[in-house]
């Protein structure tokens, strides 16, 4: 196939309307032409020489030219000149410049031909790849609807118009099915650059897919008025969503639920039937945890920020409620809130709470040696752990009805003694264990701390400097788990443990500056 001046307006008449089909610059297609030109001319001129091809963007013209580059000393001919010779053809050439020379024009044959088409089309894909990529990387988190192309094993190919996205079935509601030629709708969550091409994922499960549906359906939510603080999502069974409004004379729980419930249904609709609970969001967790478990009834919460964990009690008749088929309502109570939710009945709470206070009157008991009465007041006034009732202010104990001050002052010691005696209990263990009396004389590390590291092999300052701070607290099996520690408390404790090694560090480069600077005898 000749390129001839015949068809040259033909070539860029082409190479735009591929470049309008696929979306993509009329200039890359230009280039691929040019490339492939060039590959031809390589073939037909020989493969050692550079050569470069130009099209003219107006006319369609073909310039082939040979390039060599200006050298003192010629090594290969077919990419290198004289200056001498460079500069009769520019006399304006220094070493080091490219020499054009005009080449005259070629013909395609069939598999030069063949050739410059597969290169025209890697191109192009290539380009349209590219372009898809760049359209759709900025749009996850939209919904998006497109036609279903095809099923393969489950997963939906949907066809979006200038791109092809998948639905992968983990990414389907329960028994829903799609056909090709179906419509479908559905959120954007991923777009990745891959090796055959960027790749689009949908989903209608995402959490967000919901929030989404909402924002379409509901103005206020779509101007920003009302604000979808979090969704949970069973999917296609049950979801949750916190919802608050920035204009306190719109109720937000209404606006979403729409005249007659025609605002929530049609998302329902949308997600086949799912049922969706509509809460009002509060800064209070209490108070937010008990709306997101309706619609049981919540008798009493407490709260364990440290764990962040809280424990509802729920009347006898309301547990099954309160914790739903197969968990569903406590646990998409706990996603909406971030909170672990522990249930328990009205009895179950009353039989716990009368176990502890046993327990702890029982231990008051045997470390303060008093009797059951005062052990049982301690517990009721919230006195926990022998510690508190060691440090607690003498005012703190006078209060409790029927203490006086002699009372509270015999309470104190005895306590402070009981903690003394485990505390000698637990120093002559440590020595028992071998460990060392200067990692005892580390500030941060108690005697029940010393137990610990000895029955873990830790003796001495260098078995305790090993250690990185999460293998000494937070690690599955660090042997300080069991402490309330931090990782700056653990970082102090073994860099105390280190400073021996500083101190000789120092004395050697002492001793061995001393050394250098006394004179040869």
């Amino acid at each position: 196939m000749a390129v001839t001046t015949a068809n040259r307006l033909e070539l860029l008449q082409v190479a735009d309307a591929v470049a309008r089909e696929k979306s993509i610059d009329p200039e890359i297609v230009m280039e691929a032409l040019e490339e492939a030109i060039q590959r031809t001319a390589k073939v037909t001129y020989g493969a050692e020489h550079m050569i470069r091809a130009e099209i003219d963007r107006k006319s369609g013209d073909i310039s082939i030219w040979r390039l060599r580059e200006t050298v003192d000393e010629i090594e290969d001919a077919a990419t290198q000149i004289s200056l001498d010779e460079a500069r009769e053809m520019n006399p304006d050439a220094q070493l080091g410049d490219l020499i054009s020379e005009p080449l005259p024009p070629i013909d395609f044959g069939r598999v030069s031909a063949q050739s410059a088409k597969q290169i025209i089309f890697q191109k192009v894909r290539d380009a349209e790849r590219d372009r898809q990529y760049d359209e759709y990387k900025d749009r996850v988190g939209e919904i998006i609807n497109g036609l279903v192309k095809r099923v393969e094993h489950g997963n939906v190919m949907v066809d979006l118009g200038r791109a092809e996205a998948i639905l992968r079935r983990d990414e389907l509601l329960p028994r829903e099915t799609f056909r090709p030629g179906d419509r479908v709708r559905a959120y954007i969550y991923d777009v990745r650059r891959e090796n055959r091409g960027p790749q689009i994922f949908l989903s209608r499960t995402h959490p967000r897919f919901m929030a989404m549906l909402f924002a379409q359906e509901v103005p206020e939510v779509y101007d920003g008025v009302i604000e979808i603080k979090a969704v949970a999502r069973d999917p296609g069974s049950r979801a949750k969503i916190a919802v608050i409004s920035h204009d306190s004379s719109i109720d937000p729980v209404g606006a979403c639920v729409g005249m007659r419930g025609s605002r929530v249904q049609a998302v329902v609709n949308e997600l086949q039937g799912e049922k969706i609970d509509i809460i009002p969001h509060t800064s209070d967790p209490a108070s937010f945890i008990v709306s997101a478990l309706a619609p049981a009834d919540v008798m009493k919460v407490v709260l364990d920020e440290d764990q962040n964990r809280i424990e509802v009690v729920v009347p006898d008749d309301q547990l099954s409620l309160a914790i739903g088929r197969r968990g569903q309502n406590v646990r998409l109570a706990s996603q909406l809130s971030g909170w672990d939710i522990d249930i328990l009945t009205e009895e179950e709470e009353s039989e716990r709470r009368q176990t502890e206070f046993r327990e702890r009157s029982e231990m008051f008991i045997a470390a303060l040696d008093v009797d059951e009465m005062i052990a049982q007041l301690l517990v009721a006034e919230g006195f926990d752990s022998v510690e508190e009732v060691a440090y607690s202010p003498l005012e703190d104990l006078e209060e409790i009805e029927g203490f006086d001050r002699d009372v509270a002052e015999e309470l104190s010691s005895r306590a402070q003694e009981h903690l003394q005696r485990l505390e000698e209990a637990m120093d002559e263990k440590r020595r028992e264990l071998g460990v060392d009396d200067d990692i005892a004389a580390i500030e941060k590390l108690t005697p029940a701390m010393l137990v610990k590291l000895g029955e873990a092999g830790v003796k001495t300052l260098d078995d305790l400097g090993d250690f990185a701070s999460e293998e000494l607290v937070t690690d599955a099996d660090a042997p300080l788990r069991e402490f309330d520690l931090s990782v700056d408390d653990a970082n102090e404790i073994i860099m105390a443990a280190r400073a021996h090694w500083f101190a000789d560090e120092e004395e050697e480069t002492a001793e061995s500056d001393k050394n250098e600077e006394s004179p040869a005898v």
